[in-house]
């Protein structure tokens, strides 16, 4: 098979293995569908979950880590992993330095911090998407006066931001 004589052309046929094979043998982790794991997780390599995280899920930000979540699989926490793939259920922000991939039956609560961003027809994010140039590490959105930025935040009266001695953006104070 490796190495062996074609018989046709007197050349050796190379076969190589299959690209998959190099990834899983490289140290893979799988959290099962019938596994709930409460706590924080830090790997290196491949981490496939299958089951339940209610904890953050940590990878060096330099390596070359991946996480999978299945649709089966789900994760309450936050997410600080390169490359990321999701098919399942995260609560929580996403911070991926490299790529993030949001497959059919993804279903994001939180925020999510990318470089390269892949969303497929179907996938949900109930939250915002930040790009971070070059893989930097994200921060958290500006805040104005202690609150969020000017998406979604919980605003109090005009009344109050003027007796507090805060401006809203975008308007004139009298």
């Amino acid at each position: 098979m490796f190495g062996e004589r074609d018989k046709k052309g007197g050349g050796s046929k190379e076969v190589a293995a299959p690209k998959e094979a190099a990834v899983v043998g490289k140290g893979a982790t799988l959290i099962a569908a019938n596994t709930r794991i409460e706590g924080n997780v830090h790997f290196s390599d491949q981490l496939l979950v299958n089951g339940e995280i209610h904890g953050n899920v940590c990878a060096e930000p330099e390596s070359d880590a991946g996480l999978t979540v299945s649709t089966k699989g789900s994760v309450s926490g936050e997410i600080r992993v390169p490359n990321v793939v999701i098919n399942g259920r995260v609560v929580g922000d996403i911070h991926a330095s490299k790529h993030v991939e949001l497959a059919a039956e993804a279903r994001v609560e939180g925020n999510v911090y990318y470089h390269l961003i892949e969303m497929v027809m179907g996938a949900r994010v109930d939250g915002s998407l930040f790009y971070t140039p070059n893989g930097e590490q994200a921060t958290a959105p500006p805040r104005i006066g202690g609150r969020e930025g000017l998406m979604g935040a919980d605003r109090s009266s005009d009344a109050d931001a003027m007796a507090s001695g805060e401006v809203a953006v975008g308007k004139t104070q009298a």
